[in-house]
């Protein structure tokens, strides 16, 4: 049950960042481009909670 509540966490926080089309459809060529973009939508998502 643990287990599943955890994998339930981060499954929401998956579809929360997959909210930001650049994310979603990726965009960015690099990898080093998309990480950044993944850290700027987790930061937003961070500091803006539901």
């Amino acid at each position: 049950k643990q287990v599943y509540r955890r994998r339930n966490v981060v499954e929401r926080c998956f579809n929360r960042l997959k909210q930001y089309r650049a994310i979603a459809t990726r965009y960015d060529k690099t990898r080093e481009s998309y990480q950044a973009a993944i850290t700027i939508a987790s930061l937003f998502l961070w500091l803006n909670p539901l």
